[in-house]
């Protein structure tokens, strides 16, 4: 009889798949499958860190254009506000010889007025239009043969 006892059931199939002998496994392998796996995963998170480092900084950039354009748009805005101020525009009228209109009249499609018009104050009424007639004179260039 040998040194072992004689298994049955289920601890002899459980035995059966346990190596059996003197033999054991190199360890060379294993260490290195282990530097392997540390060193590619560092690999991997300086390489992770790096792509998150840039990403932040174009973050950084987009978000810095992002508030110049913001102030840009806003400075727009209030001289679009400040030229549509009713101060401002009743301002550029009058110095483009502009008035307050009058009461108006309005045109039916038979052709009746309805409404009785009214000129806008400050407004000089032009006097009846009366052809001018320029002297024959007038319309040379030069002195005429008479002398005048």
């Amino acid at each position: 009889m040998s040194g072992k006892p004689e298994l049955k059931g289920r601890a002899a199939r459980l035995a059966r798949l346990l190596p059996t002998g003197p033999g054991q496994a190199a360890r060379t392998p294993f260490v290195l499958l282990v530097f392997l796996l540390l060193g590619g995963g560092l690999i991997c998170l300086l390489v992770l860190n790096s792509a998150l480092s840039e990403g932040a900084f174009k973050l950084d950039d987009l978000q810095r254009g992002t508030k110049n354009l913001t102030d840009e748009e806003q400075a727009l805005q209030r001289d679009i506000d400040a030229y549509s101020a009713p101060e401002s525009l009743q301002r550029r009228a009058r110095e483009l010889g502009m008035v307050p209109g009058g009461d108006p009249a309005f045109l039916d499609p038979d052709g009746t007025v309805k409404g009785v018009p009214s000129p806008a104050p400050g407004v000089r009424q032009p006097a009846a239009h009366t052809p001018v007639v320029l002297a024959p004179e007038a319309m040379t260039d030069g002195p005429t043969p008479t002398g005048r």
